[in-house]
């Protein structure tokens, strides 16, 4: 089914304020979760509820907390999430980043003591949006990325996110997870029932898994076994992903005391921590040469011969820009065993009538 990015939005503000979050923080919450669908990542839009209630039924997850500034300068910000759920927090710190890079050419702002926070992009193109270079990284809360050698999982999925401001295109705007796959990309698959590439997640003897079912029940409940880094295998490289990890690690999390996942006890909050930073390319050039110069190289891109005539050659962003024109106008596919998950979240939460008549 197709739902509209209204109706998308306001089940997750209506659910969300009945649990009892403020009316402000629920709104920036949807507006990131809903502009998450109509980009196509559906792995951290709407589908992230149900993870959402779980938190939130085992008091991990505090959805009247509000972000504060604990140190603060010129240019750097240190902002604490106060148990909350990613995005309000995350809003805020990309702001302040955003606001300082006005006046000092950067600014940066880490958050500690957050959950998860959608997706990474989300965030980086607010700068790119505001003419700015933005750059965002995060720790998660989930071992479940073995590093190169190993099948024991000791990483989480650390996104990456970067976008840059265009005049001609789309702004260019990368998002990955640093692992093969994101854990919501394989619960995406099981939705749909389909089989999972080859390589996204492995058993404790490192042999590929393509049951989306069996991988999700490694990912949450095995000792063994997991998702591989970006790369997928030694011979592919995946110490880079690996080494990538890492890297989004020590700024997201390392850098502000946020948890390494397979140090923390069960017990623990989850602490998850992000950085981001903004940057103003009118410091190092003449106003708009930045801009013209990233069109002429998209531009180039977009020219490059195809192997394949009828799949041109594209430049991250575009088919999220593609995506989000689409689904604009005929709405966010819903499957339906995602759909009758959100209808039983809607029911407890006493908003049932959001997603009763979605057909």
């Amino acid at each position: 089914m197709r739902i509209s990015a209204d109706r998308i939005h306001r089940l997750i503000t209506d659910v969300l304020t009945a649990w009892g979050m403020d009316a402000d923080l629920a709104e920036t919450t949807a507006n990131v979760m809903t502009a998450t669908d109509l980009a196509g990542t559906d792995s951290h839009g709407v589908s992230m509820l149900m993870t959402y209630e779980k938190l939130r039924e085992s008091g991990r997850l505090d959805l009247r907390a509000r972000p504060t500034v604990t140190r603060e300068n010129a240019s750097v910000a240190l902002v604490d999430a106060g148990g909350g759920i990613g995005h309000p927090a995350s809003v805020f710190a990309m702001r302040k980043a955003i606001e300082k890079a006005r006046t000092n050419a950067v600014g940066v702002a880490s958050v500690v003591n957050s959950h998860h926070f959608g997706a990474a992009g989300h965030y980086a193109e607010m700068a790119a949006a505001e003419g700015l270079v933005g750059l965002v990284t995060s720790s998660a809360s989930l071992p479940s990325v073995a590093p190169t050698g190993s099948a024991a999982p000791r990483l989480a999925t650390n996104p990456l996110a970067f976008a840059a401001s265009a005049r001609r295109n789309p702004n260019f705007m990368l998002d990955i997870a640093t692992s093969t796959a994101a854990v919501n990309k394989v619960k995406v698959y099981d939705y749909h029932r389909a089989p999972l590439p080859t390589g996204w997640v492995t058993d404790a003897d490192g042999t590929p898994v393509d049951d989306a079912g069996k991988a999700l029940r490694i990912l949450r409940e095995d000792d063994l076994g997991g998702l591989t880094p970006l790369g997928g295998t030694p011979e592919m490289s995946s110490h880079k992903g690996y080494g990538l990890a890492m890297m989004a690690h020590i700024l997201g999390a390392t850098l502000c005391g946020g948890a390494f996942p397979a140090l923390r006890e069960p017990e623990d909050p989850h602490n998850i921590g992000h950085f981001f930073l903004a940057l103003d390319p009118e410091f190092f050039r003449p106003q708009g040469m930045f801009e013209d110069d990233l069109d002429d190289a998209i531009d180039l891109l977009h020219e490059t011969p195809p192997l394949d005539p009828s799949a041109p050659v594209l430049v991250a962003g575009d088919a999220e820009a593609a995506t989000r024109d689409e689904r604009n106008g005929s709405g966010i596919p819903i499957p339906d065993t995602l759909a009758e998950q959100l209808r039983a979240v809607a029911e407890r939460a006493g908003v049932a009538s959001d997603v009763d008549d979605w057909t």
